[in-house]
């Protein structure tokens, strides 16, 4: 049983944090974590909705931690957005706003939009027994996420129903995480580029100064990576602007498809992109400056072939403030476009 005084301090220690927390990710971690520990989840995940899609903004899961690896497991669980229209647990609560907690549901009680991801679990070689499912909404009552949670495990760490008494605490934080998200996208309106709805250079400046703080402080690596298209001014001149505009977005949609969620993607000017990689080593960064390169390359882009060069630097390794960064990863893109188009390059 939850201790009702810690959760009230907790709960009021996260709502002075949606006040003053910039970074979504961060306090939507905080609260899964809060919901895990309470109801001693072994593994939660929340969602955000998006369109027709529900995209797993949070992910945290012990067992494959422990077996895999935190960023091989947030790799696997993150890879793909889940579309509503497929039978899902998370999509049947964004869908209709109600709330499961079911032991065993492997599928539960005949309904063909409520049933676990099952694929998910065979590939991992991962049991979902216990589930417990709320709906993320905003002050409006639009559900703007899911939080989900996996296993309840007992004093003996085996698997168990969740108590239903869990239901209003989880409600709660549900409450909390809503408001986080939508506070998050109204800020979106003024950190947003409009063409490509990336973020737009002010914000990436104010994110890589977080982020090159919180590295220092936690010794956790930070990579930069600059991405500039190839010839970007051709395609303008031959195909016309509204051409060159269709490239941007569709590059900004690949970047977004092809990045891990967390990734902080931003239009710098131009054709000119940046992506920001919280916990990744310049090695890292190079595989994926390497796979989004490939990616560009053969994305049937309606003007034709476009290719890019990238520039990647990280910290530790080539600097110690977020400024020599910046510096050392326009090096590095410069070095890639001196060599050639379809390069990346870390100095």
């Amino acid at each position: 049983m939850f201790d009702r005084t810690q959760l009230l301090e907790e709960l009021i220690d996260i709502g002075i944090a949606l006040t003053g927390e910039r970074d979504l990710y961060a306090l939507l971690e905080r609260i899964l974590g809060q919901a895990r520990r309470f109801t001693r989840a072994e593994a939660g995940t929340l969602y955000l909705r998006e369109g027709e899609h529900l995209r797993s903004a949070v992910v945290q899961n012990d067992f494959l931690e422990a077996r895999l690896g935190k960023l091989e497991m947030q790799r696997r669980l993150q890879a793909a957005p889940l579309p509503l229209g497929e039978p899902s647990l998370a999509g049947h609560v964004a869908q209709t706003g109600e709330i499961i907690n079911v032991c065993e549901p492997y599928p539960i009680g005949g309904q063909q939009t409520a049933a676990v991801n099952k694929p998910v679990d065979e590939t991992n070689d991962y049991g979902s027994r216990s589930v417990f499912v709320v709906p993320l909404m905003d002050h409006n009552g639009t559900i703007v996420g899911v939080l989900e949670l996996v296993n309840a495990l007992g004093e003996d760490n085996a698997i168990i129903p969740f108590d239903p008494e869990y239901e209003k605490l989880i409600r709660a934080l549900a409450s909390q995480a809503g408001v986080a998200i939508r506070n998050a996208r109204l800020e979106d309106l003024s950190v947003k580029d409009t063409l490509t709805d990336l973020y737009n250079r002010r914000y990436a400046a104010l994110r890589l100064d977080e982020e090159t703080k919180r590295s220092a402080r936690f010794g956790h690596p930070l990579s930069l990576v600059y991405i500039d298209l190839d010839d970007f001014k051709k395609i303008n001149d031959d195909k016309g602007r509204p051409a060159g505009d269709e490239v941007l977005k569709d590059t900004a949609r690949l970047l977004v498809k092809h990045s891990r969620s967390f990734t902080i993607l931003a239009r710098r000017d131009g054709d000119d992109f940046v992506a920001i990689l919280a916990n990744t080593p310049k090695a890292g960064a190079v595989t994926y400056a390497e796979r989004i390169r490939g990616v560009i390359e053969k994305h049937p882009f309606a003007p034709g072939a476009v290719t890019a060069c990238f520039g990647v630097a990280a910290l530790p390794a080539d600097a110690a403030s977020a400024e020599e960064l910046m510096a050392k990863a326009a090096r590095a893109l410069n070095e890639a476009k001196r060599l050639g188009r379809n390069r990346v390059a870390a100095l």
